[in-house]
């Protein structure tokens, strides 16, 4: 990481964690809806969403992650929803539990994350971010899918 450059990250909590995504990556934020499940996807994709027109699979990083899902009740599902990535013109939406803020973060404050992070190979994490309640993980969207992972979602579409 750079240290005179700042990230513009998407925060959002899975599970009992803080996520950020890099806000270039970010197409939009939506309200959690209906996925339509599709028959031998890979375990963690969800299904996909008709958003105005557009079919976007959803991946479920819970899944992924093997992250347990915090329990739904009324005012996470009004929290909860999905993330819109563009990853390399391909859009492909994720399972959020709840959507935080955008913050800005200095390149000099990104730490290289510890080996291993609540079940999450380093291989995802762009770094890591101490924050006075805990730590942001930093997830790299790119290498979120590997080529062959990343073709089998688009082909949903």
């Amino acid at each position: 990481m750079a240290n005179d450059i700042t990230y513009q990250m998407v925060t959002f909590h899975l599970g009992e964690e803080l996520y950020g995504v890099n806000i270039m990556d970010v197409k939009e934020i939506v309200r959690l809806q209906n996925v339509r499940v599709i028959p031998n996807a890979p375990y963690y994709v969800e299904g996909i969403i008709n958003l105005r027109g557009e079919i976007i699979p959803i991946i479920d990083l819970h899944k992924r992650f093997k992250i347990q899902s915090v329990s739904h009740s009324e005012d996470i599902e009004m929290e909860g929803g999905f993330i819109i990535l563009n990853i390399d013109g391909s859009k492909i939406g994720i399972i959020i539990d709840k959507v935080e803020r955008v913050v800005t973060v200095k390149g000099e404050d990104v730490k290289d994350p510890p080996q291993m992070l609540s079940g999450i190979g380093t291989e995802y994490i762009e770094g890591v971010v101490r924050e006075e309640t805990g730590y942001l993980i930093m997830l790299n969207t790119r290498k979120l899918f590997n080529a062959k992972e990343l073709q089998k979602i688009i082909d949903i579409q």
